[in-house]
């Protein structure tokens, strides 16, 4: 975008050439990105509000102003010192596009960006500056069904959004999948700060697959807030069975004799259908609404809490992994019959992990998954695994009972 240089008086473009030589200090006729965000700081606008004027002005994504865009982006400054909204003045159009439309055929990741675009996933997979390098071991299959879709939004200057494929019943969809796609969510999982499931009033069964990606969650209960989405399309008699028979399948696949978080309600744009749900159920849904938008905005604020809280929970999972690893490279003979041995461990894991849990007193809760460790286990060989460490592991329980809360007394959350 380039605003005409014919509405500028002479004397204003005395002004912006003069602004223009002082932008660019090696007089290339250019003002790099880097001299153009010191040159805009000076302006007082949010980075928000800049990042918006540079999506405007660059809309090439040259990744330098000439002279006629360094004038568009000195006049959208002034509408935006002058109190104006830069969306609305100048694109005339909403931020974001959404609709009806068949969007859940792979992973999409909404997160805040300069402009409007869709960037690819083996693309953002490769950027050393996006916190998803680590999905590459999933495979060029999983990376073509993986985008990240950026936006300029307030919001997403906080929260990044992932929006996964939809679940459907039956094993051919689990089997036709190339990549692991349990494996994917469960990456995702330990990395964010909330995971909402979503169901639907007329579709509650929980297929196999489902039941897999719920179980990829655990460790991560904490974080999961059911939401049972599209109430308003049954009356409250209705309503009633469905809620009652959600709460009985998310027992039987949960595993967790405590009661977990149902959200209820119709979470879109339009105004609750009345007639179905009547007025009580229509202040009902608005009051679940709050509570969930309420945990969504509370996620910045409890964004540095989470990552101290993720950092102890791996440290403890790495400590308890040195203990079977320890313990199984202990039970390996000196000479004859590795292969036996080892066969032997595996087939008796859960056993094994019985007694590293009695020999060490340590929570039964805290032991992986014994059939994915399993699994896991077979491609190694046993033999060659190093010896327990005691001193690694007494360094890492001195920093859970000493480092951790030291740098929490110093660490204050920059959102209180």
């Amino acid at each position: 975008m380039e605003l005409a240089r014919s509405a500028c008086s002479k004397e204003h473009q005395k002004i912006y050439a003069g602004w223009f030589a002082f932008a660019d200090p090696d007089g290339d006729g250019r003002v790099t990105g880097a001299d153009a965000t010191k040159f805009f700081a000076m302006s007082g606008l949010s980075r928000s509000d800049l990042k918006q004027v540079g999506a405007i002005v660059d809309s090439k994504r040259q990744g330098f102003l000439g002279f006629g865009q360094f004038v568009a982006a000195m006049q959208l400054v002034s509408l935006a010192q002058a109190g104006n909204e830069i969306t609305q003045d100048s694109l005339k159009r909403e931020g974001a596009h959404v609709g009806p439309e068949p969007t859940t055929d792979r992973f999409v990741v909404v997160m805040s960006g300069s402009d409007e675009r869709t960037i690819p996933g083996n693309t953002i997979a490769v950027q050393s500056d996006m916190p998803f390098t680590g999905l590459t071991t999933f495979g060029g299959a999983f990376l073509s069904k993986f985008e990240c879709s950026q936006m300029p939004h307030p919001l997403l200057d906080h929260i990044t959004f992932v929006d996964t494929l939809g679940v459907l019943s039956g094993e051919k969809q689990r089997t036709q999948r190339s990549y692991d796609f349990t494996g994917v969510t469960s990456w995702f999982a330990a990395k964010c700060d909330l995971i909402l499931l979503l169901f639907d009033p007329h579709k509650l069964d929980i297929s196999d697959e489902f039941k897999r990606v719920i179980a990829s969650l655990r460790g991560h209960d904490d974080k999961i807030r059911v939401v049972l989405n599209k109430a308003d399309q049954v009356d409250t008699q209705q309503l009633m069975r469905v809620y009652g028979a959600l709460m009985w399948s998310l027992g039987k696949v949960l595993n967790t004799p405590e009661v977990v978080r149902v959200y209820i309600g119709s979470f879109n744009d339009r105004p609750v259908n009345e007639s179905a749900v009547g007025p009580i159920g229509k202040e009902l849904f608005e009051k679940e609404q709050e509570d969930l938008l309420c945990d969504l905005k509370d996620i910045p604020k409890k964004a540095c809490d989470r990552r101290v809280n993720e950092f102890v929970k791996r440290a403890r999972a790495a400590k308890i992994h040195a203990y079977i690893i320890g313990h199984l490279k202990k039970e390996m003979p000196a000479m004859m019959g590795k292969a036996k041995a080892q066969q032997r461990l595996i087939d008796n894991l859960g056993d094994e992990f019985a007694k590293v849990q009695r020999e060490y007193h340590l929570p039964a809760g805290d032991f992986p998954d014994v059939e994915h460790f399993k699994e896991v286990l077979g491609g190694y060989n046993i033999d060659k695994f190093e010896k327990m460490k005691p001193k690694l592991v007494q360094a890492v329980d001195d920093m859970l009972a000493y480092d951790i809360p030291e740098l929490l007394k110093n660490f204050r959350n920059p959102y209180e």
